[in-house]
């Protein structure tokens, strides 16, 4: 290897070029190396492809408080920052002390969170000896998920000053995210619940396809009874979808998964739709209020049909209403899982007592039972259908229960009970008024019996819609 000792190199003509190396050299400054690279005036030229490596310390280039990153990773334990460079901090291991050099105006050190754990992990900071930081000798302390800082060494009084603090964690993310209703969360997954009409908007999808998938209940309003010798209302209509990813929660029978209807989301906005339960009906041999429908994406649920009103049968829905008294044999239920799914989303309503008195209604039936038939002997109104329960927002919770039916008291007869374990209300006798389903439960209201307190049937209960998925790993 030749080599040339000069103090000096300069252009052959005043404010000439000075050229290193050819496209492919490497041109090596060594440590300690003290040279003088052109005149007041001359220009350097590095060409095309050549590299400079420099093995010692560079100088007076570019301007103050300047970094340069190494890329060599920091992980746990301490060590002792070099002015200028910037380092990335990784406290998936544990904490990390970072001790500042003696500082000098223009000095800068930089740091950043590698990670995106310094809010479980946190970096210290710590000064050269009495020096300050932000005018204040004490250590800092940094915990903000995907942090980043710069500080510059200003003067004695102030010491080093933060002059960039970036607390955005600008990362890919790989799972699903997602707005709308109100969200909770239990464990790896997210729960949105919506108890009124609302838009659930996917942010980000997961890399994992499987993961975008989603968990789903949709339930619609429940009906009201009827309001003469009225028959229960029909729960809402009931779907339910565990997917596979959304964890372990107890789910009804009518669980869809795997014969139902899956749902994939995409990137979009999905308008969300809750119903509102079936309004009360007063004296009159008209049936029940239907309840609405709740919508989402592609699973809709019918609304509860209402409570067959005098010598009526009951309307179908979701789940069915009960048939009134009737003078001839009895009006017959309304039918449940109109339209159909798979699962069915509900059942059919009971068959009310004829031709004579007493008069006894039948139940509006629920998501997981037919509402039960008038009984002559003892005469005895029948009772709504059993609900369903789910624990899809992280407790079980009982839903589209049917609505009892109305009895004559007067000649002994019992008012049909709410729905066991649902969410339907009881029918009136004589001397009790037609209670109201309960909000978003989807659960069908009483039938009312005239006369009597009130000739006024109870009120359907709102649905709701609840989707849950994988948030995080």
């Amino acid at each position: 290897m030749s080599e040339i000792k000069v103090n000096k190199l300069t252009p052959r003509t005043n404010c000439g070029t000075v050229t290193l190396g050819d496209s492919g050299d490497t041109i090596a400054i060594s440590a300690g190396a003290d040279a003088t690279l052109g005149g007041a005036g001359s220009t350097i030229t590095i060409p095309a492809g050549a590299t400079i490596t420099n093995s010692g310390t560079a100088s007076g280039f570019g301007s103050t408080g300047e970094i340069s990153w190494d890329t060599t990773v920091k992980t746990t334990g301490t060590f002792t920052a070099t002015a200028g460079i910037g380092y990335f901090c990784n406290t998936t291991g544990g904490t990390i002390t970072v001790n500042l050099p003696a500082g000098s105006a223009g000095s800068s050190v930089a740091l950043a969170d590698y990670a995106g754990t310094w809010q479980t992990s946190n970096v210290t900071v710590s000064p050269n000896g009495t020096e300050k930081m932000g005018g204040i000798n004490a250590d800092i302390t940094l915990n903000t998920e995907g942090q980043s800082v710069a500080f510059v060494y200003i003067d004695g009084t102030q010491g080093w000053v933060n002059v960039l603090d970036s607390t955005s964690n600008v990362r890919g993310n790989p799972n699903l995210s997602a707005t709308g209703g109100c969200i909770t969360t239990t464990g790896d997954y997210k729960i949105h619940t919506f108890n009124s009409p609302g838009t659930f908007t996917v942010t980000n999808l997961s890399s994992t396809p499987a993961d975008n998938t989603v968990s789903y209940l949709v339930v619609a309003g429940g009906a009201s009874g009827a309001g003469r010798y009225g028959g229960g209302g029909g729960a809402g209509g009931y779907r339910e979808y565990r997917a596979p990813v959304s964890g372990c929660y107890a789910v009804s029978p009518l669980n869809g998964n795997p014969c139902g209807t899956a749902v994939t989301v995409t990137a979009t906005a999905y308008p969300i739709v809750v119903g509102g339960g079936g309004a009360g009906v007063p004296d009159s041999n008209d049936p029940g209020n239907a309840g609405d429908v709740s919508t989402f994406s592609t699973i809709t649920s019918a609304g509860g049909g209402g409570g067959g009103g005098q010598g009526a049968n009951g309307v179908a829905g979701g789940s069915g209403g009960g048939g009134s008294w009737n003078p001839g044999s009895g009006g017959t239920g309304g039918a449940g899982n109109t339209p159909s799914t798979v699962p069915p989303q509900g059942s059919s309503g009971g068959q009310g007592h004829g031709p004579a008195s007493p008069y006894a209604t039948a139940g509006g039936g629920g998501a997981t039972e037919a509402g039960q038939n008038a009984v002559p002997s003892p005469s005895t109104a029948g009772r709504g259908g059993a609900g369903a329960t789910s624990s899809i927002t992280g407790s079980p919770v009982a839903r589209s229960g049917g609505g009892g039916g109305s009895g004559e008291g007067g000649h002994g007869v019992t008012a049909g009970a709410g729905s066991p374990c649902g969410s339907g209300t009881a029918g009136s006798g004589s001397n009790t008024p037609a209670a109201n389903a309960a909000d978003n439960r989807g659960g069908g209201g009483g039938g009312a019996y005239f006369p009597g307190p009130s000739s006024l049937s109870g009120n359907g209960g709102s649905g709701i819609v609840v989707i849950r998925y994988k948030y995080q790993n």
